[in-house]
């Protein structure tokens, strides 16, 4: 295997024999040989789409695909299998592209060892030149995020046939001996689509469950059973909520699931208790004192301790060999039945050390908004100096700790604005407010980091200036691909002079790192004292 889609690849350099993730060599080989199939469905689809003939659910079908192999979503290889078999389907069910085609169009796996031998010549490697291979990765795992949004998006109804137009261009494109300037026009393009898939599932989470509200989340624990449900899937939380409301239940969210609360649609169960634990590294010492069931929607999954893996459940595209998945059935409803009666067979969930001081969450680009005189009071007076913007991932390596000593460590006239797991890190600091405004506005999930570009945008046009001419700004934490569109995302709504780390991407070549340099000022993350004199001079 080779896998350096994630921060924490081995020496920064790429995963050789199991993944730092857990997965193995086979799932690793799976994986590759998945996605080998998809382009093959991509170059199929969009030729017979020119003349009338094209499957319109492939494009769907490639969305789920890019997001099974997304770090820490799927290990179960019996789950990879059906979904190679159901891609070569689906491909063969379409026309020729032309005479020749490429291998991935007519390839067919004649059992396990045909996918492990397969799989030898189609990975990351296979491209022998360092900067294509690189280009070819940050574009790929790009269109992992986008595959991982859009699957989200689709549940709840909302879809975009200039998405998935785009997954497949791009996947086909990855065969293609495309020019370098092409390439990285067509890695900017994936940004593009970033920012419309972000906007598509923030369309769809706040049409089905209604616009976050600032929230106060409890992190303490009741006397009653519960069940804690994690990863980012709202559509399984609703679900769940609905099927557990009489069944002397309290419902906890864990890791990305804490913005859950902030939805008016979810207010509504008293059930839904509260927090319980931070992201997704702590998950095995967490889960291990919940003491009840814990349900997977999406990522992040490490492979669990035999003592919870009983009481473990997934979903949707998330899978682990041994662990019962539950799916869905006719217009995607879910029976969370097992999981119930499961339940209120468990003990109350054990207090976790540091808990009990609560989240405060919801602080999405509406709520904020509303807020947009008193913000832009507060900076014209000088009461805010400057916002900080610290999104993204967290992660296990110690060097993240980082993160939490560069929030302590700034002035109590600076405001930060996050999403995603990283704020872990810091969102229980207790960092106070400024004039009634938290100093920790959380947006959200990872995919919210729309909502802190929508008030950026907001901010510039309040000022009349251009989004880098605020006093914003970007201190980014990234692990895995759905950040690698977040960031894509950003360079191309045009945001210069980001901090990324803890490491730069070890996918990302010396020369392609070089043009991000100097397009766009994008950076490593050094020390705190270093980083944040010259964040707050800028």
């Amino acid at each position: 295997m080779f896998c350096n889609q994630c921060e924490e690849t081995v020496k920064g350099t790429g995963c050789t024999v199991k993944g730092v993730c857990g997965k193995d060599d086979e799932i690793a080989a799976y994986q590759d040989v998945l996605i080998h199939v998809c382009k093959g469905i991509a170059i199929r689809n969009l030729a017979a789409m020119k003349h009338g003939r094209g499957d319109p659910q492939a494009g769907l079908f490639l969305s789920d695909a890019l997001f099974s192999t997304l770090t820490n979503v799927n290990f179960d290889k019996v789950r990879f299998t059906e979904l190679i078999n159901r891609a070569v389907a689906i491909r063969d069910a379409l026309p020729a592209s032309g005479s020749p085609e490429p291998d991935a169009c007519t390839w067919k796996p004649a059992g396990e060892g045909d996918i492990l031998m397969k799989a030898k010549t189609v990975g990351i490697l296979a491209t022998e030149n360092e900067d294509v291979r690189s280009l070819r990765s940050t574009l790929l795992f790009g269109l992992k995020g986008i595959g991982a949004y859009y699957t989200h998006a689709a549940v709840l109804g909302k879809t975009d046939d200039a998405i998935t137009g785009f997954i497949q261009k791009a996947l086909a494109s990855l065969l293609q001996d495309l020019p370098v300037p092409d390439m990285v026009a067509l890695v900017l393009e994936c940004g593009e689509y970033g920012v419309k898939v972000l906007a598509l599932l923030d369309d769809a989470n706040t049409s089905a469950y209604g616009k976050p509200e600032i929230t106060n989340v409890k992190t303490t624990v009741g006397t009653r059973p519960g069940i804690l449900i994690t990863g980012h899937d709202l559509k399984d939380l609703d679900m769940l909520l609905e099927q557990s409301k009489d069944a002397g239940l309290d419902i906890y969210t864990h890791g990305e699931m804490l913005p859950a609360h902030a939805y008016p649609a979810f207010k509504k169960y008293p059930h839904l208790y509260g927090n319980y634990g931070g992201s997704w590294p702590h998950q095995k010492e967490e889960f291990e004192q919940f003491n009840g069931p814990v349900l997977f929607t999406t990522n992040c999954l490490v492979p669990p301790k035999d003592t919870y893996k009983g009481r473990l459940f997934t979903t949707g595209l998330t899978g682990f060999s041994g662990v019962p998945n539950i799916e869905a059935g006719p217009g995607g409803k879910k029976d969370f039945s097992k999981i119930i009666a499961l339940a209120k067979t468990c003990p109350p969930p054990k207090t976790l050390p540091g808990s009990g001081s609560d989240l405060i969450t919801g602080c999405a680009h509406d709520a904020v908004l509303a807020l947009a005189d008193t913000v832009v009071g507060a900076v014209k007076s000088g009461a805010i100096k400057r916002f900080i913007v610290m999104a993204g991932c967290d992660g296990r390596q110690k060097e993240r700790e980082y993160y939490t000593e560069f929030a302590k460590a700034l002035p109590k006239d600076t405001v930060i604005l996050t999403a995603g797991c990283a704020k872990f890190r810091y969102n229980s600091l207790g960092l106070g407010t400024i004039g009634g405004i938290p100093r920790v506005l959380d947006a959200g999930q990872c995919n919210d980091c729309y909502s802190l570009v929508v008030i950026a945008q907001a901010l510039a046009k309040a000022f009349g200036v251009g989004i880098n001419e605020l006093p914003i700004s970007y201190n980014i934490a990234w692990y895995e691909q759905k950040a690698v569109l977040v960031l894509l995302a950003l360079l191309h709504l045009g945001v210069k002079d980001i901090t990324l780390g803890p490491k730069l991407p070890a996918f990302v070549s010396p020369a392609v790192l070089d043009v991000l340099v100097k397009n766009f000022d994008l950076k490593p993350n050094t020390t705190v004292e270093a980083d944040m004199a010259r964040m707050l001079k800028a």
